[in-house]
């Protein structure tokens, strides 16, 4: 299941790394973690506003802009040894397993908001645990 989507994300994160590579783009080669930020809010508004007009064509195409947004940050923190492709996905699943008990775990919810509070409690519990 998924295997051609796995290819594909393979695939991306490849060009990625070669755009910031030694033969890559100047311009993505000059990219920081702070410079990619005005490209990410962008896209994020051309999604909401692709959604609001139900222009689902610029919708694919938006949201393909942001992930690539997103994976320039990812390289970027790779180059720099913050953290990396594996760490940020990993830590993507375990968040979303934790906070939905209601699907992974034994909680059970009887309608939408109550599958938002769980959601909330799950989130509230990780902000007080870090803080300690």
């Amino acid at each position: 299941m998924y295997q051609k989507e796995k290819e594909l994300f393979a695939e991306l994160i490849s060009i990625v790394a070669q755009l910031r590579g030694p033969q890559g783009c100047l311009w993505d080669k000059k990219q920081t973690l702070n410079s990619m930020l005005n490209n990410i809010i962008e896209e994020a508004y051309e999604i909401k506003e692709a959604v609001e007009r139900e222009d689902y064509a610029n919708l694919c195409e938006e949201l393909g802009d942001l992930l690539m947004d997103i994976l320039m940050e990812i390289q970027i923190a790779r180059e720099a040894d913050l953290f990396d492709y594996q760490q940020v996905l990993t830590g993507a699943k375990e968040k979303f397993i934790r906070r939905h008990p209601h699907v992974f775990g034994g909680v059970k919810v009887n309608n939408a908001e109550e599958a938002l509070s769980v959601w909330k409690k799950m989130k509230k519990m990780e902000q007080e645990n870090n803080k300690k």
